[in-house]
């Protein structure tokens, strides 16, 4: 034991990879979907070792991890967070603030009346909202305060304990007030729900976690027959008989020749088309009224599919519907997928687009890239990160976040660099969306500035914070436990009313919103599997990212209000 503990205290380093490995090792394991996760697995970790060694803690790494992660989030969740803003989902914006604000109102009101000092204060809201970039920001809005090293230390300690206690309920509790607790007050069972939103979307239902054989899209060859109604036809007119159905003649073959199939292009008799469409329309529609035919020549067309960021003012807002209608414009073009911030949403003729959405377009490689250009800029997943703006990022944002002092109390107070960095990676990010070559982060790079920033951070906390943590634990611990439930659930009930008595949300959707704005995904998943429908992720990707960005500023918030 001596040995290791003088390996950790000459190596302090090794403790920090030691309490992030323990700490995504614990908070992989889950009971009945809830568990720990590896952020508050790594807290606790520190902890823990930091209990039985003092390990030498270097302010400076910590804070460089910190900046990192905060940039990472904000860039993450700046095009949501904007398009919430800006677009049609205001009562989403409306919830994504009112939860937040009440979540702020209750830690305030119990911290005053129960008399708890500061640190605990930040503790209730990042472990009770399940927030813990808190930590981080309260932290540094700490070490800002007039007082002396030691009372800061002793009080960043403080906000490690309280985080721990009250995340224990804070999974919990966002789980079971979303899948269980809130549809019983709201009175509504959750798959019937499902299934009736579904078909208001117009989505087709599909087991999780299992992928079908079947092609979605297929290329088939078909014969043109003398009795055929499309004889004699026109391209467009032809594909034109089968609407609503999206199905289109892409290539002929004519007497031996391959031909460019255009819209005024005349169907003979004896003509082989190639024809592109969804499979199940293909069998339905043509199978038994045509002869197909083994042309692997005619076939043989350069496809493509496409990422394609949507921010073209005139398709934003729009239904699937409404845009498949636009046939001339989206001609020969599918949509396969679509990708909300880190969520996927189910595709239905009634779901409706929105600014920064991700679309997967597959088709002929002409046609993808003409529809491509007409709703957005393409994705090219990127293997390199734009180092330049990252750094710039992180600088001018801590910059102007030291620089920028608000009178609080009648004392002068910054709001802090991490705020400050959160704010230019909302701004790079939202950016990025629109001109997906701006400040360009790949996706890889982006989770390992998320995870391991905010991991080693507060695993770090948690070295520091290990020695106290036991006393403090005997002086507060059960009451911080149970204000903590209270500053779960209070904004939780808060957001239920509002949502449904004042914005009229669906329930089902309102009940994703609620996990959305709790960040908490786990919570979403509980209420897809009850429902057996992923729709509520509707509602999540509505309210996420407000969630993420005001609750993580409510730690410097709450030390202005306590101090």
């Amino acid at each position: 034991m001596d040995f290791f503990s003088n390996l950790l205290q000459r190596n302090p380093e090794l403790a920090v990879f030691l309490a992030i490995g323990i700490g995504y090792w614990v908070g992989a394991f889950k009971i009945r979907g809830v568990g720990f996760g590896p952020v508050t697995g790594s807290l606790l970790a520190g902890l823990l070792i930091g209990y039985f060694v003092q390990v030498p803690i270097s302010d400076t790494a910590k804070q460089v991890l910190f900046l990192l992660f905060m940039f990472g989030i904000g860039y993450s969740v700046g095009p949501s967070f904007f398009r919430g803003m800006k677009d049609g989902g205001w009562r989403w914006a409306v919830l994504g603030v009112v939860v937040p604000v009440a979540g702020l109102a209750t830690a305030w009101a119990l911290a005053t009346l129960l008399k708890l000092e500061i640190g605990y204060a930040v503790g209730l809201i990042s472990g009770g909202l399940t927030e813990s970039p808190v930590i981080g920001t309260g932290s540094e809005a700490i070490r800002h305060l007039p007082i002396s090293a030691d009372e800061q230390n002793r009080l960043i300690s403080q906000i490690a304990v309280a985080d721990a206690l009250c995340y224990i309920f804070g999974t919990f509790g966002v789980i079971w007030f979303c899948s269980s607790l809130g549809p019983k007050l709201l009175r509504i069972d959750l798959k019937a729900e499902g299934a009736r939103l579904e078909q208001v979307y117009g989505i087709e239902r599909e087991k999780v976690g299992v992928t079908s054989a079947w092609r979605r899209f297929d290329l088939r060859a078909y014969l043109v027959q003398d009795n055929h109604t499309i004889a004699g036809k026109s391209v467009a007119q032809a594909e034109s008989l089968f609407a609503p159905e999206r199905l289109f003649i892409e290539r002929i073959r004519r007497n031996g020749s391959l031909l460019v199939s255009t819209p005024e292009t005349r169907l003979l008799p004896g003509d082989v088309i190639a024809v592109s469409g969804k499979s199940e329309v293909l069998l339905r529609v043509l199978d038994r009224n045509a002869v197909e035919q083994a042309d692997r020549e005619l076939l043989d067309i350069p496809s493509a599919m496409f990422d394609v960021v949507l921010s073209k003012r005139e398709f934003v807002g729009k239904t699937v519907a409404q845009i498949a209608d636009r046939a001339e414009e989206v001609r020969g073009v599918f949509l396969r997928d679509i990708r909300r911030g880190s969520e996927k949403i189910p595709i239905g003729p009634g779901t409706v687009l929105q600014r920064g959405d991700v679309l997967t377009i597959v088709g002929p490689e002409t046609a993808v890239e003409r529809v491509a250009a007409l709703v957005g800029s393409v994705v090219q997943e990127a293997d390199s990160t734009d180092f330049v703006a990252l750094g710039f990022g992180v600088f001018l944002g801590a910059v102007i976040g030291t620089s920028l002092v608000l009178p609080i109390g009648g004392m002068p107070i910054a709001i802090g660099s991490s705020v400050g960095t959160l704010v230019l990676g909302l701004l790079v990010g939202w950016r990025n969306a629109g001109k997906p070559l701006f400040g360009r982060i790949s996706h890889a790079s982006l989770e390992f500035m998320k995870s391991i920033g905010l991991a080693g951070f507060v695993a770090m906390i948690g070295l520091k914070a290990g020695p106290l943590f036991v006393d403090a634990l005997k002086e507060v611990g059960l009451t911080i436990f149970l204000a903590g439930i209270v500053v779960t659930l209070v904004p939780l009930f808060v957001g239920l009313l509002v949502g449904r008595y004042l914005l009229k949300l669906e329930p089902l959707l309102l009940l994703g919103a609620l996990a959305g704005v709790q960040t908490m995904t786990a919570g979403l998943a509980a209420v897809q599997e009850k429902s057996d429908s992923p729709v509520a992720v509707i509602g999540y990707s509505g309210t996420v990212a407000f969630g993420h960005i005001l609750i993580t500023t409510w730690g410097t918030v709450i030390v202005w209000l306590l101090f």
